[in-house]
């Protein structure tokens, strides 16, 4: 088939598809089209040709939809990357994903010379003294090698090679771009450049547009996850990725003639770009924010009539607080990427907020498993049944499926799964099960009518002692105290117990503003009554808020260092060990006792958390704040 915005704009041509929210232009299919066709023309002029990698590092902008369809059109692969990455951030993923242009606008154009032109930390003090102040790179203007280029007819993009390396010699994925073995990445600005080494989009001659056919196989994007528990991987979805799950999720939500889908998501993330897809496809509109923010985002649901959003608890969250419910022209509010708080469910419940619990992952172009508003509220906690053409099943260590009811890592498997990770047969062997099906990390269990729970990661599992420790068991357990917000629990190396529970918990009133403070030991007395004794945190900190990845998703690498650093300053302050000191007596609880719900035990099966899974889309970004400088990554 051709690109799907060429079969809408013929299908539909007069039908609203893009509403920008700061502005309220409403652009037509036919209008997308035409915008999308001028992108393609110019790249086409450029020398871009079908399977060259497209990298992008973009704001939310009107531009950057139409740079989506362009990309189908051309045949290219399109790469996303947050337009918040630092360029030695971005420089890795350039060479990761084999990019064979770059294209930035006027935000980020600094960042992308820098990362793509080869001084990925140029401006950032690390190499003072070898480039003047504010020159990100630019060298003798006389040496190609230093500048790469000088104008449009000397723009070369990069090619990517058989072997992968996308023409960067044999090292060029190490050395990355613009390395001393490796070439520059061209780059293409949207807007006026202010670098005479990168092209304004403007200035670039008309190419042929070839007739791209796609196939179901054909790699559409490629996505980095969101390195919530480690390095991001860049995962390639096929045009057939993309298409099963959008046919599968209209198979559940429903779609509408006159639907508006707000996209105030980073378009690098599963959750904010495949909206784009699904509208063109569904013949349905979009309202694009720049960003998130809280009150501002419930306006324009009520100015625009919006009827989808997707959203991460956090944001949810934040959107009540600001505007105490959301407009009743919704019907359908996609809830994922973390899980959420039973409250939270709660609140959505009382306040006829229509939440859809979802979990999904970059891996399977976004949603798994989708609830509706009645089975959330029904069964709060979980998250659906799997969606249409999904199997989702629950295995043990040894790969054997589990009956219902018990506890294992979810495996998954459908036409929306890709089929692996981008140059990366390792990781792609680790994360596949012997019959071919995709290991997610995700730790839960089905009851007994189908209903998938996602309690936490395989990967978070805690080895205290001998005894396994399910975090999301714990996390319950300590939630469920009334001055308690929000709490992540990780492993710390121990010496004699190998790990040691600690938690990171946010007070429902800040530390240095509550009058009566919530204690260490009043959460460990706390704990004492629901958990046996080896599940008890044995440090405990305080914190404002979780660190998270752009998808909401709890970034346990930083809780660690954040319960590590605690750990350091009471030591350093003389105090016994850690803000909870357990006995060893506490080690002789058998496992079965002090569980929330019986579920649990030794396997760490019990009482999860609520709400949404975890999403390994998108990039590693933190949620912003409510103060207009937020963003946020859920998965659809």
């Amino acid at each position: 088939m051709r690109d799907w915005l060429s079969h809408r704009v013929a299908a539909t041509p007069d039908a609203e598809a893009l509403v920008p929210a700061a502005s309220g232009e409403s652009l037509t299919y036919a209008d997308l089209d035409a915008r999308a066709a001028a992108l393609a023309a110019r790249l086409a002029g450029l020398g871009i040709e079908p399977g060259d990698h497209l990298a992008v590092v973009l704001d939310n902008r009107p531009g950057y939809v139409a740079l989506v369809h362009a990309a189908m059109r051309l045949g290219v692969r399109l790469v996303p990357c947050s337009d918040r990455l630092t360029a030695a951030e971005l420089e890795p993923k350039l060479a990761a994903a084999d990019a064979t242009v770059l294209v930035c606008g006027e935000d980020t154009e600094a960042v992308a010379v820098a990362a793509a032109l080869g001084d990925p930390f140029a401006g950032t003090g690390a190499n003072e003294g070898a480039a003047g102040e504010g020159d990100a790179g630019e060298g003798d203007a006389d040496d190609p090698a230093a500048t790469g280029w000088r104008s449009v007819g000397d723009f070369e993009p990069a090619r990517v090679d058989a072997e992968g390396t996308g023409g960067r010699g044999d090292e060029g994925a190490v050395d990355g771009a613009g390395g001393p073995t490796g070439s520059p990445v061209p780059v293409v600005s949207l807007d006026d450049p202010d670098d005479d080494r990168v092209v304004g989009i403007d200035a670039a001659p008309d190419g042929d547009v070839p007739a791209v056919r796609w196939g179901r196989g054909d790699t559409l994007i490629m996505l980095f996850t969101s390195g919530s528990t480690g390095e991001p991987k860049l995962v390639p979805l096929s045009m057939g990725n993309v298409l099963s799950s959008a046919t599968a999720s209209a198979f559940r939500l429903g779609v509408l003639p006159d639907d508006r889908y707000l996209a105030t998501l980073s378009l690098h993330h599963t959750g904010g770009i495949m909206p784009l897809y699904r509208a063109t496809l569904y013949g349905t509109s979009v309202v694009l924010r720049e960003s998130f923010d809280a009150g501002g985002a419930v306006d324009d649901i009520r100015r625009y009539d919006v009827t989808g959003v997707s959203l991460v608890p956090t944001m949810l969250s934040r959107m009540l607080d600001a505007r105490g419910t959301l407009p009743s022209s919704l019907r359908a509010v996609l809830l994922g990427g973390a899980p959420a708080p039973d409250s939270l469910i709660e609140r959505c419940r009382d306040f006829s907020v229509p939440i859809h619990p979802t979990w999904g992952m970059t891996e399977a172009a976004s949603q798994i498993a989708t609830a509706s508003p009645r089975e959330a509220f029904d069964r709060v906690g979980t998250v659906g049944r799997p969606l249409l053409w999904t199997d989702v099943t629950v295995r043990d260590e040894d790969g054997a499926k589990l009956p219902s009811g018990e506890t294992g890592e979810l495996v998954v498997s459908g036409p929306s799964i890709t089929a692996g990770y981008y140059r990366d047969e390792a990781t792609t062997d680790a994360a596949s099960s012997d019959d071919g099906a995709l290991r997610t990390g995700d730790v839960g269990y089905r009851d007994g009518d189908g209903y998938v729970y996602v309690l936490n990661r395989l990967d978070d599992r805690i080895i205290s002692g001998g005894e396994n420790v399910d975090p999301g068991e714990v996390e319950a357990a300590i939630r469920g105290h009334p001055d308690i917000d929000d709490v992540a629990v990780a492993g710390l190396p121990d010496d004699e117990w190998g790990e040691r529970v600690a938690a990171l918990v946010v007070p429902v009133e800040p530390t240095a503003t509550a009058e009566d403070p919530l204690t260490a030991a009043a959460v460990e007395s706390f704990c004492r009554e629901r958990l046996a004794g080896f599940k008890i945190p044995r440090t405990i900190a305080f914190a404002e808020e979780l660190p998270r990845t752009v998808s909401g998703t709890v970034e346990r690498p930083a809780v660690r260092d954040r319960l590590e650093r605690a750990r350091g300053a009471e030591r350093d302050l003389g105090e016994t060990d850690d803000a909870v000191e357990g006995s060893d007596a506490d080690r002789a609880t058998t496992p079965a006792e002090g569980t929330a719900d019986g579920r649990g035990g030794a396997d760490g099966g019990g009482g999860g958390d609520s709400g949404g899974g975890r999403d390994s889309g998108g990039d590693e970004d933190d949620i912003e704040g409510a103060d207009g400088d937020e963003e946020s990554d859920d998965e659809e």
